[in-house]
């Protein structure tokens, strides 16, 4: 696990499942546009929060790629989840600003809500295909652009579904680093 602090803010990354993240305020779902239960890092989470989320995730669908809702985490140990919906990697462009609105929105509804801690999935990177390697670069580009204007968010986590994505992540996070 690496952890990086910049502007006082902590950026790590961890394999791991998402919905087990106890230490975390805030984590994010890979969402579908009706924010329904769904597969991978979605199902994960709405398995452990419980029929509740998608009692109230429906007053909010359908939501587009690159918005992201909040809701409570109910069964989670988290306080909130923050549902963003990737693109479809090829098919809704401009899919990387898209993606990089997913992330900016994300933490500005973390800002907006008094959020100290969130954890982030690989987004659109499973059943929407974007390729590990750009969604990365766009994912650290859009926080590390959103750094110096983050006032209640102090630590940010990267939850890789295994340990090649992790290494990928940590890789890329000391490119920038070093930049």
């Amino acid at each position: 696990m690496t952890k990086r602090e910049f502007f006082g803010v902590t950026i790590e990354c961890v394999q791991g499942n998402i919905a087990v993240q106890s230490d975390m305020d805030a984590i994010v779902n890979a969402a579908n546009a009706m924010l329904r239960m769904g597969g991978g890092v979605a199902g994960a989470i709405h398995r452990g929060a419980g029929p509740d989320l998608e009692e109230e995730c429906r007053k909010l669908a359908p939501i587009q790629p690159g918005q992201a809702v909040i809701t409570r985490a109910y069964n989670l140990p988290n306080r909130y989840v923050i549902h963003c919906l990737g693109p479809v990697y090829g098919k809704e462009e401009p899919s990387d600003q898209l993606l990089s609105c997913c992330y900016r929105n994300a933490l500005q509804l973390a800002e907006d809500n008094s959020i100290s801690s969130i954890a982030f999935p690989a987004i659109s990177t499973g059943f929407f295909g974007y390729p590990l390697e750009s969604a990365t670069r766009i994912a650290f580009q859009t926080i590390f652009d959103m750094l110096p204007r983050l006032l209640t968010v102090k630590h940010i986590r990267f939850v890789l579904f295994n340990d090649t994505d992790r290494q990928l992540y940590e890789q890329i996070l000391g490119e920038f680093a070093e930049a």
